[in-house]
């Protein structure tokens, strides 16, 4: 069903518990459908826009979410492995105890996200939209935080081992009692304009 603007339209449909395959869309507008303990196997979504949809308990590996937007969708326990979601965003979604394993999300804008329950690691983060996002106790394991914007955000005590923090400013984010490396902290102290040396040289 062709929507306003000339764009395929999938709307109010039951997918819960389907197994996508290797499904391809693009263009396409999925609004109130549910998803939910779906699985997909190298499926490609690209310039696919998600309104009120349901990835709750869905299973994706090796999938694709290329350039996509998602307003009001629901990711309750859903998990992502090796997934490519570059340029995407998200929107006043539900991302309580998302898993993310592996895959690249550069670009990806997750302003004001609500990220406290989730976990995300080994993923390629670079140049994300992370400004205000409560983050606080979230677990980022070995994440590639690089030129990632984080105005605003807060880590307090989140588990942020690993991950590359270079071109991060600190001094925008709260990150009270987050966990970090050591080999972190000197790349923190020196975007700080810290010179770290060894005691006595």
């Amino acid at each position: 069903m062709p929507s306003e603007q000339g764009r395929e339209r999938i709307e109010d449909e039951d997918w819960s518990g389907r197994d996508l395959g290797a499904y391809q869309a693009e263009g396409v507008d999925f609004v109130d459908v549910d998803l939910a303990e779906a699985t997909s196997t190298g499926a490609v979504f690209t310039a696919c826009a998600f309104r009120g949809v349901r990835f709750n308990a869905g299973r994706h590996a090796s999938a694709a979410f290329v350039n996509c937007t998602f307003t009001r969708c629901s990711f309750f326990d859903a998990s992502f492995t090796d997934c490519k979601l570059i340029g995407s965003a998200f929107e006043r979604c539900d991302l309580s105890t998302l898993v993310v394993t592996g895959g690249d999300w550069s670009l990806v804008d997750l302003s004001g996200a609500y990220l406290r329950s989730v976990r995300f690691d080994g993923v390629r983060l670079r140049e994300a939209g992370l400004a205000g996002v409560n983050a606080a106790g979230a677990v980022l394991r070995t994440v590639d935080l690089t030129a990632s914007v984080i105005d605003g955000a807060d880590f307090t005590g989140a588990d942020l081992r690993g991950c590359d923090l270079t071109g991060v400013d600190p001094l925008v984010a709260r990150m009270r009692g987050a966990v970090i490396t050591a080999d972190q902290a000197i790349v923190i102290a020196t975007s700080l304009g810290l010179h770290v040396r060894a005691e006595g040289g």
